[in-house]
């Protein structure tokens, strides 16, 4: 995923800055973009963030 990218993007929800989680160890496990203030976990699908509330995994 884009750095850059990382630094502008933030939660749809409360505003707060995401941190890109992933997986080292299993690449099976998918890479996720979580937020500092709420906790909402939001999906990366092909390196793209998927940034809709519905789609996030709730704390």
């Amino acid at each position: 995923m884009d750095p850059e990218l990382l630094k502008i993007i933030v939660c749809p929800a409360c505003r707060s800055e995401l941190d890109l989680t992933a997986s080292d160890r299993d690449p099976a496990i998918p890479a996720e973009l979580v937020c500092r203030g709420c906790g909402l976990a939001y999906p990366v699908r092909d390196d793209i963030p998927v940034l809709l509330v519905d789609e996030a995994r709730k704390p």
